[in-house]
């Protein structure tokens, strides 16, 4: 069984630290005392598991904030999922944060956001890939590795102010929520995590 233990401030390890999520993660991290490596396409290859351990050996926890428009989705994110999979717990880490999508989230009613009446479809396979890659997350990652994949529940909000808080949420395509505050449900939970094996909505609250 994995232990769900809380992790003092150490050594956190961000992939993807040069998009606007990883960015504020870092900064989060950062500002609540944790040393932080920032893991970027020219550190290594974050869908090879050699890679993963690697830069991963020595750190306690991860941020997963990764995307490469050159890749086909349905690939590219099981690649990852099945390198962070392997390669975290080489490396002896035993929490992962990732980030998802909202648009394979479930809805309040139920339904994937994605399959919500007027719902933008000409992404469509870059929500299934998304989806395709906690999925592999799900059947792969093996009971020492204690992941959870957080995304906001609607979309992020680029140019409001943060609120300070969140609240865990269904999808909903209203739903907003700054960097800034997201940052802080993934610090949290690595801090304290509460949330396991799943995925699961953010939104400002």
């Amino acid at each position: 069984m994995t232990n769900h233990t809380e992790i003092s401030k150490g050594r956190i390890i961000v992939f993807g630290a040069g998009g606007r999520v990883g960015r504020a993660a870092v900064a989060e991290a950062r500002k609540r005392g944790y040393t932080v490596t920032e893991a970027g396409r020219a550190d290594g290859d974050v869908t090879a598991p050699a890679d993963v351990a690697r830069l991963a050996m020595g750190h306690d926890a991860a941020v997963a904030a990764v995307h490469d428009g050159g890749q086909a989705p349905g690939v590219f994110f099981p690649a990852v999922a099945r390198a962070l999979a392997a390669g975290l717990p080489q490396a002896g880490v035993g929490r992962l944060v990732s980030v998802g999508l909202a648009s394979v989230l479930p809805t309040e009613t139920g339904p994937l956001l994605m399959d919500t009446p007027g719902y933008p479809q000409e992404w469509r396979e870059f929500y299934l890939g998304h989806g395709a890659g906690t999925e592999t997350l799900r059947a792969e990652a093996p009971d020492g590795l204690d992941w959870v994949v957080l995304s906001p529940a609607g979309d992020f909000d680029h140019a409001g102010e943060p609120a300070g808080h969140y609240a865990i949420a269904p999808a909903d395509a209203s739903a907003r929520i700054t960097h800034t505050d997201f940052a802080r449900a993934l610090l949290d939970e690595i801090e304290a995590p509460s949330l396991h094996r799943t995925h699961a909505g953010v939104t400002g609250a």
